[in-house]
């Protein structure tokens, strides 16, 4: 399907969730190269699935012409956005947020073309951390009603438990970045989740009274699966863009694994492929939908890590489906001998020590419930000792997760 603009492929596709002045962005971004902004909270030292969405919203955007700005939370992080929180982020030290910047603008880059001025990458502790306090509340404090913003689903939810002043000032920083990169660049469109509403609107009224100007928004909707909760947890916990802390071959099998009511919209929403081609694969059925989660797997694996490496992440799921056990990209993990007496685990440990259980309960129950196999071989006895001294241990939990254990 050929799309006249990138409205109507965000649209069609599922992005959209909503913006000021529909009719007018529509226009705007069809007739001009328009520069526009997505922020990242430096919280983590890896961006997760979570914010892939926000990725290809930002490489399509960038297919029809249009400049991103990424703009990394150097100064925001700081504070940390109450949005859908019930207590105070933990604070961050400087360093550590500088580190995390670092590595997202790294991981961007693999994604985005920031050359020959077709996108921009900004930090916000450039003008946030030397703010001078009375200035600021001057210029910008003065535009924003308390009384509106504690209607905001961002600071309501937080009254119970209270609220501080350092977290309400929240909103007052991101939007001054709006205004920051109007000033600079022109910017006149900011994008984000649709959990960040509230806080974009707030750029947005803000430019528009300061500059007399006309400035958009616009949200999509987050990444959640059918059930409603939002997309990126595992047996390990965030699924990152990182391959140190989510191997290809993990991430291969979670969007492996995705239940068969979520096929299809995140083929359109987390692949290049055709739009008639997803809603073709997303209509599989029965034993036939695994064939199209198959290509799910393969088509994010390839974007976010590369075709060589989804090849392999795909070639190892087939080898362990048929029984053949391809050890060399199987997700693994390595224990040393020598810290266990006579070289022996217990399996509880070892399935916990390994990230297939929380505790040595939630693994004594996945053995009571049949679900644990140790090389081939289905595991009755909680109490057994595993010997690593063994030449192959590789532990099968449910019907399709796969570790192998490397012992030094």
């Amino acid at each position: 399907m050929e799309y006249k603009n990138i409205f109507e492929e965000l649209v069609d596709r599922g992005y959209f969730e909503q913006a000021t002045y529909e009719n007018e962005l529509k226009e705007l971004l069809s007739k001009e190269r328009v520069k526009f902004y997505i922020g990242f909270d430096a919280t983590a030292d890896s961006l997760t699935i979570g914010h892939f969405i926000q990725i290809m919203v930002m490489k399509r955007m960038q297919n029809y012409g249009h400049i991103p700005i990424a703009l990394l939370g150097g100064g925001t992080t700081m504070i940390g956005d109450p949005s859908g929180r019930s207590d105070m982020r933990m604070v961050m030290t400087e360093e550590q947020i500088n580190h995390n910047a670092q590595r997202f603008f790294e991981q961007l880059s693999r994604f985005i073309d920031f050359s020959d001025g077709n996108a921009i990458i900004e930090n916000n502790k450039d003008w946030l951390l030397d703010l001078n306090f009375i200035k600021f509340m001057k210029e910008v404090g003065v535009h924003f009603s308390v009384n509106k913003m504690l209607t905001c689903d961002a600071y309501k939810n937080r009254m119970e438990k209270g609220l501080t002043f350092f977290e309400f000032s929240y909103m007052l920083m991101q939007s001054y970045d709006f205004l920051y990169l109007y000033r600079k660049h022109g910017c006149k469109l900011q994008l984000g989740g649709s959990d960040q509403w509230s806080n974009i609107l707030g750029g947005y009224d803000l430019v528009r009274k300061l500059e007399q100007d006309k400035v958009y928004a616009m949200t999509f909707k987050l990444l959640t699966t059918a059930d409603g909760v939002k997309m990126g947890k595992s047996q390990k916990g965030a699924v990152w863009l990182d391959e140190e802390k989510t191997s290809p071959y993990e991430l291969f099998q979670y969007m492996r694994n995705v239940d068969d009511r979520d096929v299809e919209k995140f083929l359109l929403m987390l692949t290049f492929l055709p739009t008639e081609k997803c809603r073709e694969l997303g209509k599989y059925k029965d034993e036939r939908i695994n064939e199209a989660k198959e290509i799910l797997a393969f088509e994010v694996t390839k974007i976010i890590h590369g075709e060589e490496r989804a090849q392999k992440a795909l070639e190892t799921a087939r080898a362990l489906f048929s029984g053949e056990l391809l050890d060399e990209n199987m997700p693994s993990t390595e224990i040393k001998k020598s810290d266990f007496e006579n070289e022996e685990i217990g399996i509880l440990d070892l399935i916990r020590t390994c990230g297939l259980s929380k505790s040595n309960g939630e693994a004594r129950r996945l053995i009571e419930q049949g679900g644990i196999s140790l090389n081939g071989e289905k595991v009755a006895d909680t109490n057994l000792k595993v010997s690593l001294n063994l030449e192959e241990i590789v532990i099968k939990k449910g019907k399709k997760i796969y570790h192998r254990v490397i012992a030094l």
